[in-house]
Formats: C-alpha cells, structure tokens, sequence
C-alpha cells in the first residue's frame, strides 16, 4: 500500500501547478457529466403495472380472494417507491439525488395516497363495523407510513416504509389463507364511499394548486351556504392566490404521483368492489374516472414546466393538469352520489 502511495506522489509530482488545475478541472466536469447523466435516469417516473399480476403474485397459489387486488396494489406502490432507479429520493443528501426536486415531490404525491388507503383499510375495510377489533397488522402499518418522509438517518424513511410493507405483506397473506378467518376485507359501498371522500380532497386541493400557477384573484367562499359559519381569523372578501415561481414545478410532479398512485388504486378497488359497484349501477363512472386519471400521465416532451397565461403564447402544463384533475374529482363526486343511493 506505501508503494503504491509513493508511486502516486511521485507521478503526480512531475505535473506542474497549470497541469494539475487541468486535469482536476478535467475530473471535475467528467463527475458532472456523470451525474447529469444519472439524474437524468433517475428523473425519469415508472411506468404503470398490472394491479392482476401483483394480486396474483401476491397470492402463492389459487385466485386472489377479495381485497386481494387493492392490498397488492398498496404493496407494489410502496416497493416501487423505494426500489425505482435511484431508489427513494426525497431523502438523499448527496449529489445527485439533493439536486432533483420533481421525483421526490413525485414520491409525495404517491405517499399521500398510500397513507389514506392505508387509513382507510385500518379504519374501515378490514372491519365489519365501527365496534369491531381492527388488524392488528394495519394498526402498525398506517403510522409507519406516516413516518417523517425525508429522514435520512436514525431512523431513515427507507426502514420505517420496509417495516409498513413487511406488515401489509402479513395481512395480505392472511387474507388470502383459507384457514385464518382473523384477517378480512369488507367490500362495501360505504367503505369506498368513504375511501373516495379522501381522494376527492386531495384532488380538490391540487386542482386548486395547479390552477394558482398564473395567480388569480379570488371571492372567499370560505363561509358560503351557512349564515352562522365562523373562522378563527378575519379574511377578506377577495383574496389573492399564486404559487410561487419555483414551486410551480413541485406541485406538478406531486399531482403527477398522485395520479399515477390513484389509478393503479382505482383499478383496484374495480375488481374488489365489483358486485358493489355493479349493484349500484356505478362501474362506468368508475372508468371514467381512470379515462380521465390516464389523460395526467401524458408523456412530458417540454424539458420542464411551462407556466404560460391561460392563452398565451406558451403552455401552461399546470392548467392541463388541473383540468383533467377536476374533471375526474366532479365524476368522483357523482359516483359517491351513486353509492350512497339504496
């Protein structure tokens, strides 16, 4: 080792000062190429999966029983969060992961959906009714994934997610075990009713991000339709929104992620619920719901976020996306208006 050491020393000597700063300067930009070119590889969002392979995979022999294919899904996306090129990102405190901001918001946008089905097969599907014992399984799964999304260390976020995903493994296998009758998933209506409440808040609220990319001057409805309503702080008549320049891009991969979660969910719960959505005559508007969630994964070619006015001359990629996302909001909207119907 001191040979190779002295060896080293003695070539890197011979350089003059000019020669050295050269050949540094020349490491250095082939790093930078390097890291372009995996940032570049990182960046680029999976593509979707079959949620009837997963289920079956999931299952090691026969069909998958009710609540298979949603269960699966949930997995899936949690592994393919951590196990995509790059790994899990939003995290990461060396180059090239600290540059990039469009796959970790990316990954938030699929944690929220997985949290709220998560919650939700905690709450309300795995149980027959609000007096009933819940999985003991999802009860440590749900705050798992709850966990601070960008630890790195003691503990990283990359544990606690295994751990949330070891744990619906085990309730997964269960469900799907004949012999066990202490694991099982309510196909209800009420129970994607409920389900579909959540996802109709979170696409509102993105839908309301996306459209504040060119700012806009709002009349509060904060209070509408209740004359007695009260707030904690006296806001104006109008209000002003905009998303900050720099963050419109953020918001737009998170809506990309939310999306991309959703659907496979979606598509999911079709199978589970099928007899209660054919029972409520509500399939179709299920499916165009996913029609519309497919339009937002689009492929890309501008090589970033364009933020042009409503008519301008340039896109505004956000207003796109909110326009699909709303569209497929009101059509949740109705389809819980079908499912609450006797």
């Amino acid at each position: 080792m001191e040979r190779l050491e002295r060896i080293w020393l003695g070539f890197w000597d011979r350089f003059t000062s000019a020669r050295k700063l050269q050949v540094l300067l020349l490491v250095l930009a082939i790093w930078l190429l390097v890291s372009l070119g995996v940032g570049i590889w990182w960046s680029n969002e999976p593509e979707r999966f079959d949620v009837v392979q997963v289920a079956r995979a999931q299952m090691a022999t026969g069909e998958p029983v009710t609540g298979t294919h949603t269960v699966a899904t949930l997995i899936t996306l949690g592994t393919t969060l951590l196990e995509k090129p790059g790994g899990y990102l939003s995290n990461d405190r060396l180059p090239p992961g600290i540059w990039l901001d469009n796959i970790p918001s990316w990954e938030f946008g699929v944690l929220v959906q997985m949290r709220d089905m998560a919650r939700s097969l905690r709450k309300s599907m795995s149980r027959s009714q609000s007096q009933s014992t819940e999985d003991p399984a999802l009860a440590k799964a749900e705050p798992l994934l709850h966990f601070n999304n960008n630890s790195w260390i003691m503990p990283s976020t990359e544990r606690e997610y295994r751990k949330a995903i070891a744990l619906l493994e085990d309730y997964a296998q269960r469900l799907a075990d004949e012999d066990q009758t202490n694991a099982q998933f309510y196909a209800r209506a009420d129970n994607l009713r409920e389900w579909l409440g959540d996802v109709s808040t979170r696409l509102g609220s993105l839908s309301q991000r996306l459209s504040a990319s060119v700012g806009e001057r709002r009349v509060n409805t904060d209070l509408a339709g209740e004359t007695g309503a009260r707030q904690s702080t006296r806001v104006g008549n109008e209000i002003d929104v905009r998303t900050p320049w720099l963050e419109i891009d953020n918001v737009f991969y998170e809506a990309r992620g939310t999306t991309w979660a959703l659907l496979h969910l979606l598509e999911a719960v079709e199978l589970d619920f099928a007899q209660a959505l054919e029972r409520k005559g509500a399939r179709a508007s299920l499916r165009q719901i996913i029609r519309e969630l497919e339009s937002t994964q689009a492929t890309l070619w501008s090589p970033m976020v364009l933020n042009g006015t409503e008519f301008g001359f340039l896109a505004n990629h956000s207003l796109v996306m909110a326009s699909y996302i709303s569209r497929a909001n009101a059509a949740i909207i109705d389809l819980r208006d079908l499912l609450a119907q006797g």
